[in-house]
């Protein structure tokens, strides 16, 4: 396989998300260098990379978490600049980290609304309850979510339900444009995985929202993405589509890379 990287999509395909020269250094230590990577409006980027190849880096720069040293960001052909996670937010960016950020003694609805809630009153402020959990009845009805009750607690459903409802939490938001995904199939028995592969390609296909995912399981990403990038060393070394790639050859080059990382490492 030949390695391809790319900052822009083809002809005529519109980008909702592009990025040009990002970089990053802790210290001495670069983690990102000149990073160009673009995301089509409903498409599945699949990220991978060894550990400590810059996968993380680049989504916390996404996620307004951390702020890039050098390069740029475009959101709908406009530059931005994130000066927070909140501001990433604002902009159409929600993030579903693999500790999901649920809170197990909740139920279904209130964690679906957590810090957004509905509220009556004046000076003292009443949850209402009874709107928040229709709403999410209706929501989850709409993304094809099938769970046993909104106001069970969290902490009664499987591995799968709990990441499906805590990807529901961040498409949620009306101005939703990208979603990203860490690891969203980890540690999944094979039911699991088929609802949370159904619900990304719902997300992508029926309401249009662009997804990047982190995996290791390069078979799931080839069930769920239409894309493949690969970061080697803190820049993006491949950006090939699903028909340009086998699962075989990701495999081979994944294994090839990792094998010259451990050698260079032995020779120092």
């Amino acid at each position: 396989m030949t390695p391809n990287g790319g900052t822009n999509g083809p002809a005529g395909v519109e980008n909702v998300l592009r990025t040009e020269q990002l970089s990053l250094s802790f210290g001495p230590v670069a983690a990102l260098k000149s990073v160009n990577l673009h995301l089509e409006r409903g498409e599945v980027l699949g990220l991978v990379g060894n550990n400590g190849a810059g996968k993380s880096t680049l989504v916390k720069i996404l996620t307004g978490l951390y702020r890039p040293d050098g390069g740029r960001i475009y959101l709908d052909g406009e530059e931005v600049r994130f000066r927070s996670v909140q501001d990433a937010r604002q902009h159409g960016i929600e993030t579903v980290f693999q500790d999901l950020a649920l809170v197990d003694e909740l139920s279904v609805y209130h964690n679906l609304f957590l810090n957004r809630e509905y509220t009556r009153g004046g000076w003292f402020r009443f949850l209402r309850n009874r709107t928040m959990r229709a709403a999410a009845s209706r929501f989850l009805d709409d993304i094809g979510i099938d769970i046993p009750s909104v106001d069970a607690p969290v902490a009664k459903l499987s591995g799968g339900q709990r990441q499906a409802i805590a990807v529901a939490r961040a498409v949620r938001q009306e101005n939703i444009k990208i979603l990203l995904l860490d690891e969203p199939l980890a540690a999944m028995g094979a039911k699991e995985t088929s609802l949370i592969i159904g619900l990304i390609n719902s997300l992508s296909k029926k309401a249009n929202i662009s997804i990047i995912v982190i995996d290791h399981n390069y078979t799931h990403l080839f069930e769920i993405c239409d894309r493949i990038n690969v970061i080697q060393h803190g820049q993006v070394t491949v950006n090939k589509s699903l028909s340009e790639i086998s699962l075989e050859e990701l495999i081979e080059f994944m294994v090839q890379s990792f094998r010259r990382d451990v050698a260079a490492g032995d020779a120092k």
